[in-house]
């Protein structure tokens, strides 16, 4: 281990994590200058300085092998990176790695961090692996859909969903595009009823039952409009209690029920819906402050 104080100056000037500080400083025999000049051209410096600025451009991606698919998401600093072909490769090459991490964002994140340093050096922005994800079926069919494509398999809302089913590849592909383009206009954020996350039910159901006594109602009659209120919030969030977008006469469990009828066992195991920066704030720079930002 290098001189401690060594490492906390070098940090401080580079921006570099303390591993990479140590590594330059033991490479350059503790000097100072050596080891700035060490980590500028191994493109860290410059990689760690980029790295406070907001990523909230970029791609979501999907990758299907057989029975297995990943999704992920890669942020950029802007939409012009994002279009850029090192950078859809990048991504590409990330999207099929992913498969074996399943939901494992953090660790492959650690194993993809030197990669992602170097890439940040190559197209010069700061650039994120946010997310990644992973669905699996036994037998049956995985489904892609990727909303406003850029390349094949990433855009800027991708969904992966999965059939469990004994019925043909080929039949499961079109019932499963539209319910895939579905998910991508309805946004639900659970696939069934058991499935609603329970903090964001128990918050709902705290803001309905304050709207339902703020009518002055008896509690007998709040209690009638709470099952409605929270019938009609399983049909805003729940996949298979929506309407179907196509035909809003038909819920989706109703969709693949007479699918059911018509082909043979079949049932959705799960889904993943990835949109763009969902989540992520945009860091708003006026024109003199990005200028001075350059030229600093």
């Amino acid at each position: 281990m290098a001189d401690l104080s060594l490492i906390k100056k070098l940090r401080e000037a580079t921006g570099c994590g303390i591993a990479d500080c140590n590594k330059a400083l033991t490479e350059n025999a503790d000097d100072f200058e050596k080891s700035v000049d060490w980590l500028r051209k191994k493109g860290l410096a410059s990689a760690s300085k980029k790295t406070g600025r907001v990523a909230s451009e970029g791609l979501v991606a999907v990758f299907i092998d057989g029975l297995k698919a990943s999704i992920i998401e890669v942020n950029s600093e802007t939409d012009f990176v994002a279009r850029n072909d090192k950078f859809q490769n990048f991504v590409i090459k990330v999207s099929k790695e992913a498969l074996k991490y399943g939901d494992d964002i953090s660790k492959f994140q650690a194993d993809k961090d030197e990669e992602v340093k170097s890439q940040i050096g190559i197209i010069g922005e700061n650039i994120n692996i946010r997310r990644i994800s992973s669905l699996v079926v036994n037998k049956g069919l995985i489904v892609s859909y990727i909303h406003n494509s850029v390349s094949e398999n990433m855009g800027k809302i991708a969904v992966l969903l999965a059939f469990e089913s004994v019925v043909s590849a080929d039949k499961l592909s079109e019932i499963g595009k539209q319910i895939a383009m579905h998910i991508a206009a309805a946004k639900p954020d659970a696939l069934n009823i058991e499935s609603v996350d329970p903090t964001k039910l128990s918050r709902e159901i705290e803001v309905l039952k304050e709207q339902a006594r703020a009518t002055g109602k008896p509690e007998s009659i709040i209690e009638k409009m709470m099952e409605g209120r929270i019938r009609k919030y399983y049909e805003e969030v729940v996949l298979l209690e929506q309407a179907f977008v196509m035909d809003d006469k038909l819920k989706i469990k109703d969709l693949v029920a007479n699918f059911v009828k018509q082909n043979g066992d079949t049932k959705i195991s799960g889904f993943k819906l990835y949109i763009l920066g969902e989540g992520l704030e945009k860091k708003e720079n006026n024109f003199a402050q990005e200028v001075a930002s350059m030229t600093s």
